[in-house]
């Protein structure tokens, strides 16, 4: 039987060894990759020499691999990130200096929700996030917030596929779950209680572009008990109208040093 790699381009394999690697698996050896990607062991060998070669990949003291931070530095500079996360950060560092817990930014990427900011403090609530996580949008603050918004076609197929329960409070009925995003269309913001991890509650609200299209999702997690979370949610619309805001602002550019006078007429 023919290896299911077979038939793929290069560039496709290239990719399909650097989404071996997740959160749950960091570093990773050469036969682990092979069988996470369905690639045979020679080939990674070959693909993973090139890798290392161009920093995309980085090999640590147990000589196991890791992403490089190359891939991370080229990875930053994707411009519906990088502003939106520029813009992002100072309303993020409020909410965050205000529930001394998890503030969370969200676009909606494939069927995921990528987080690409994360604010968080020693000593908060459990939270399975990190930076670059692709997180399930039945069961997330942001994936909820996205799901909302995003094309009927788009909800149609992922309700209709099979949905993990994280937790018994976990939304997994495709009835249910359009009740509660109807609900986020109608009240602007959700709030998830215990459905990731039973002692966290989270709460989300859209973020717009300056034209009126939802491009992420805001959100805060903390603890369940004693959570208020209309004043949490209060506090994210403040700070999504404050990234709309400042999304529609001109970039701040530094004035041009004119190193040689002028020999143009002015």
């Amino acid at each position: 039987m023919a290896h299911k790699s077979a038939g793929r381009s290069a560039l496709a394999r290239v990719l399909s060894v650097l989404e071996t690697f997740d959160q749950d698996n960091s570093a990773l050896t050469v036969s682990r990759i092979s069988q996470r990607s369905g690639i045979p062991v020679p080939t990674v060998y070959r693909i993973v020499a090139e890798l290392l070669e161009m920093g995309l990949l980085e090999r640590g003291s147990d000589r196991r691999l890791h992403v490089g931070v190359r891939l991370w530095e080229i990875a930053s500079r994707a411009p519906r990130a990088l502003g939106l996360r520029e813009a992002a950060m100072p309303f993020m560092e409020d909410l965050h200096a205000a529930t001394r817990q998890h503030a969370q930014l969200y676009v909606l990427e494939g069927c995921d929700a990528l987080v690409i900011e994360r604010l968080s403090t020693r000593g908060a609530v459990t939270n399975i996030t990190q930076i670059g996580d692709r997180q399930p949008l039945h069961a997330t603050t942001g994936g909820l917030v996205l799901l909302a918004h995003a094309s009927l076609h788009l909800q149609d197929s992922f309700l209709s596929a099979p949905m993990r329960a994280y937790t018994p409070k976990t939304p997994t009925d495709p009835a249910e779950l359009r009740r509660i995003l109807a609900n986020i269309r109608t009240r602007g913001y959700v709030v998830c209680d215990g459905y990731i991890t039973p002692d966290a509650l989270g709460v989300g609200t859209p973020v717009y572009s300056p034209s009126g299209d939802v491009i992420a999702a805001l959100s805060v997690v903390v603890p369940r008990d004693g959570a208020q979370p209309m004043i949490h949610v209060r506090a994210l619309r403040v700070s999504s109208r404050g990234i709309t805001d400042a999304l529609g602002k001109p970039p701040v550019r530094a004035p041009s040093l004119r190193l040689f006078p002028s020999t143009a007429s002015e």
